[in-house]
């Protein structure tokens, strides 16, 4: 009987733990969804606002609207194509590193070759810099590339995904360790069956890497769509422009009286990352619960 009261106790105590951590985390969120629904746009709209209105969602969305003076209201803020430039750019992105990582990896992993030492001590030393130590190198490269390709130089998303491609050497040292504890014997077995170098890989090899190949392909696309240091030292036209440099420049002008769109463009820009996240998480889970089961 003692025993089945503690039990109970400590249940009620975990859930109200958990229930006390759900709350903490999703106040604010629900906060941010109040101001974007509240009329005045005031941050002391509370959890509830008190005259709910999508006006601050319609501005942000670029649809014309009547605001309380009976004045039609566009935004003259290209909002959307800021978010459909950074899902662009995070995309293709994501896409190539994952592209050059998981080929360049299996090759340093499974072949060898003259340099391979050398190659490997490179990418290793290149991960002890940081990109803001390149940044004035950055910009001449693509000046002087923009000079003969212009679609890979300044003031373009080429550009700017040919830099982001500079972090491949990391995720090249993560892949290669994840494909050195993969058994040999497992692409021998399809070698002896017919298959290909390429076709041992594509086949046998990357359906097994899956919840590390969801790993960096999430941390890519998160990293590029939030950055915004690059394409504000890259990217000129307002046209060209990814989400966070853009949101930037809406709130730097008029800060005070834009919480209400604020708060809405920052749950439009959470909505990418939110559901790439939902629609991937199941890899992820399932690669660890696959890796926990021996035999």
């Amino acid at each position: 009987m003692y025993n089945n009261k503690k039990k109970s106790l400590d249940k009620l105590l975990s859930h109200l733990l958990l229930i006390t951590i759900g709350l903490t985390v999703l106040l604010p969120v629900f906060s941010i969804i109040s101001v974007s629904l509240s009329k005045s746009g005031s941050l002391k709209a509370g959890l509830i606002p008190e005259h709910v209105s999508l006006d601050n969602w319609k501005y942000i969305l670029g649809i014309d609207y009547v605001n309380a003076l009976g004045e039609h209201v566009v935004s003259p803020y290209p909002i959307m194509t800021w978010l459909f430039n950074s899902l662009k750019v995070s995309l293709i992105s994501a896409f190539l590193m994952l592209l050059f990582s998981t080929t360049a990896a299996y090759s340093l992993s499974r072949f060898k070759f003259k340099g391979k030492d050398v190659s490997l001590m490179f990418l290793m030393v290149l991960q002890m810099f940081p990109n803001m130590m390149a940044m004035v190198a950055f910009y001449f490269m693509l000046d002087f590339i923009g000079q003969g390709v212009p679609a890979f130089g300044i003031d373009s998303h080429g550009g700017l995904i040919l830099i982001y491609l500079g972090g491949t050497p990391f995720n090249i040292w993560l892949l290669k360790g994840y494909f050195d504890t993969l058994p040999k014997s497992i692409e021998e077995s399809a070698r002896m069956d017919g298959c290909t170098h390429f076709q041992a890989f594509y086949k046998i090899v990357l359906p097994l890497c899956v919840p590390m190949l969801a790993v960096i392909g999430l941390l890519t696309f998160i990293s590029t769509f939030s950055d915004f240091i690059l394409p504000s030292i890259l990217l000129k036209s307002q046209d060209k422009m990814t989400f966070a440099v853009g949101i930037q420049i809406f709130v730097s002008e008029s800060f005070a009286s834009r919480w209400g769109q604020f708060a809405a463009a920052s749950i439009l820009g959470a909505l990418p990352v939110s559901l790439t996240f939902f629609s991937i998480h199941r890899y992820i889970v399932d690669g660890l619960s696959h890796g926990g089961v021996k035999g």
